[in-house]
C-alpha cells in the first residue's frame, strides 16, 4: 500500500484516516480527493506535505477524478454526503453523491488498475430490524434515502469484484465520533453537537426520548479497520461492522459527557426525526475474526480527547 487515495479526505473521518496512513512507514504517497464542500482545510494542518497530494475534485466529475487514480494502489471511500435528515431533505442531491459518486469511484479504480477500495458504507443499511447485535448476514431494511445509497454503494462493490476482478471492501460505520467533526451544521454527528452545547453551557436537543440506541465507535478505531481491510486476505467482496459491539443511549452519552465536564444541564426533548432508527449496535465477530480488528478507545476516553480537542479549538 506504498500509494493511498481518500476522496473526502478533508473531512472528519477522511482526515483522520489520511493521518493514520501518514504514520503507516509503508504508505509513501497519500492523495487527498475532496471538493471542499463539508471538508476543511483546517483538518489537514500538521500533516507532513512531502508525503500528501491534495486534488479539488468532485467525486461526481469523472473525467478529473479518473485523473486522481494513477499510481495509486489502495483508495478509501469516504466522500459522501453523510446525513439521514439531508438525505430525506434533498434526496436528488444525496442520490448523486452518494450513489453516483461511488459509482465513479468504482470506474476510475478498476480503468486505473487499483488493487482495493475500501469503501465507507453504513449502518443505516439495517433499519428498524428489531433483531440485535446487528450482523452482516442480516437482511438489509433500509428506512431513508441515505440508507439505500450507501446499500447500492455496497452492491456496486460486489458487483465491480465479481465481473472486473476490482477488490473491494465495504465497512459498515455506526457511530463515529472524535476531534475534527464539525458541530456547526444541523446534520452534524450527535455526540459533536452534544459537545458544542456542553461546552457553551447550553440545552442539547435530543429527537424522541432519548432512549434510542446507537453503537458509539471513536474515529481512531475506525481508521485502524480501514488499514486493516486495505490488506486483509480473503476480505474482497464482503461487508464488515463498524463499531465497538456497545449499545449506549442518548441519555446514557449525555450524562458521561456531563461527568466528564462536571456540569448538569437537562436536555431538551423534541419530536422524532424522519427516517431515524431506534436501536442499533454492531456484532463485529466477522471483523474481528477476517480483520483481527479490535476496538482499543473506550467511551469515557474517546469522550474526554473529543472534549479537550473542542475545548482547544474554542480557546483558538
Amino acid at each position: 500500500m506504498e500509494n493511498a487515495l481518500v476522496t473526502g479526505g478533508a473531512g472528519f473521518i477522511g482526515s483522520s484516516l489520511v493521518r493514520g496512513l501518514l504514520d503507516d512507514d509503508q504508505v509513501q504517497r497519500v492523495v487527498i480527493v475532496d471538493n471542499f464542500d463539508t471538508g476543511k482545510k483546517d483538518n489537514l494542518e500538521g500533516l507532513d506535505w512531502s508525503k500528501v497530494e491534495i486534488r479539488k475534485v468532485d467525486v461526481r466529475d469523472y473525467d478529473r477524478l479518473e485523473a486522481c487514480f494513477s499510481g495509486v494502489d489502495v483508495v478509501f471511500h469516504e466522500a459522501a454526503v453523510a446525513s439521514v435528515p439531508r438525505s430525506v431533505q434533498e434526496p436528488v442531491e444525496t442520490h448523486c453523491v452518494n450513489i453516483d459518486g461511488t459509482f465513479n469511484v468504482l470506474r476510475a479504480a478498476a480503468h486505473k488498475h487499483v488493487r482495493r477500495v475500501v469503501f465507507a458504507a453504513s449502518s443505516a443499511a439495517y433499519g428498524n430490524n428489531p433483531e440485535t447485535p446487528k450482523r452482516e448476514t442480516m437482511c438489509p431494511d433500509p428506512q431513508s434515502p441515505y440508507a439505500v445509497q450507501k446499500l447500492a454503494g455496497e452492491y456496486y462493490l460486489k458487483t465491480f469484484w465479481e465481473n472486473y476482478g476490482l477488490e473491494t471492501v465495504a465497512l459498515r460505520y455506526f457511530n463515529v465520533f472524535g476531534p475534527r467533526q464539525d458541530p456547526s451544521s444541523p446534520y452534524s454527528g450527535v455526540l459533536s453537537i452534544f459537545a458544542e452545547r456542553l461546552l457553551s453551557g447550553e440545552q442539547p436537543t435530543i429527537h424522541g426520548d432519548g432512549e434510542q440506541t446507537r453503537d458509539f465507535i471513536f474515529v481512531e478505531d475506525i481508521v485502524r479497520l480501514n488499514l486493516l481491510a486495505a490488506r486483509a486476505e480473503g476480505a474482497a467482496g464482503k461487508v464488515y461492522n463498524g463499531g465497538r459491539g456497545e449499545e449506549t443511549s442518548l441519555n446514557q452519552m449525555w450524562k458521561m459527557m456531563q461527568q466528564s465536564a462536571g456540569v448538569d444541564i437537562e436536555p431538551k426533548y423534541v419530536s422524532s426525526r424522519s427516517g431515524d432508527i431506534r436501536r442499533s449496535v454492531a456484532d463485529i465477530t466477522r471483523a474481528r475474526e477476517e480483520l483481527g480488528f479490535e476496538p482499543k478507545v473506550d467511551l469515557q476516553e474517546g469522550l474526554a480527547t473529543m472534549l479537550d480537542w473542542y475545548r482547544t479549538q474554542r480557546r483558538a
